[in-house]
């Protein structure tokens, strides 16, 4: 079975559980607490993906540093998690979490790529005029690549807009190449 197949069964599990108990919000926030500690800890990212560590030592360690910081579902969650050998897809599990959670809540990610950063009200009316085309909410985050001379790339999911002079002109190239100009 795929680490996304596995990763998405154990989000799912964990996100209908949430949501029977009424606290979806609260555990998507532990969640992406967790997530923030993990991806910064890479000691701990090879102690959960250790095999000869034993799931009640890595259990330990995972009590010890979110016991009483995240919701006592997820700390269950780690415990059925590690006894069943899964300690070294946490990581994925959290991040197919959040994945499923604005999935749930008709949440879309979207990247805009731009030759200088977007100030805060660009970015605002960006993601508002994608939300009115998708019909969606969306997180927009901004990236800078001076290399796009100006004008920005947005990327949602597999889609790709690009409407940057650096694109533009690549084009044109491809165009009188492909005219033997």
């Amino acid at each position: 079975m795929s680490i996304y197949t596995v990763a998405s069964r154990y989000a799912k599990s964990l996100l209908g559980l949430s949501q029977e108990q009424g606290n979806v919000d609260a555990v998507k926030a532990d969640i992406e607490q967790i997530i923030a500690v993990i991806q910064a800890n890479s000691q701990l990212q090879t102690v959960l993906k250790n095999p000869i560590i034993s799931a009640d030592k890595k259990y330990a360690i995972l009590t010890a540093l979110f016991d009483g910081k995240v919701n006592p579902l997820i700390l269950s969650f780690f415990s059925i998690l590690v006894k069943k050998g899964r300690g070294d897809l946490l990581l994925d599990i959290a991040q197919e979490f959040i994945r499923e959670y604005n999935e749930a809540k008709g949440i879309v990610k979207a990247t805009v790529v731009s030759a200088t950063a977007l100030s805060e009200n660009n970015l605002n009316n960006l993601a508002s005029k994608i939300a009115n085309e998708i019909n969606a909410q969306v997180v927009l985050t901004n990236t800078v690549d001076p290399s796009l001379i100006g004008g920005f790339v947005v990327r949602i999911g597999d889609r790709q807009v690009d409407a940057s002079i650096a694109g533009k002109l690549n084009k044109l190239e491809k165009f009188f190449v492909n005219q033997g100009v």
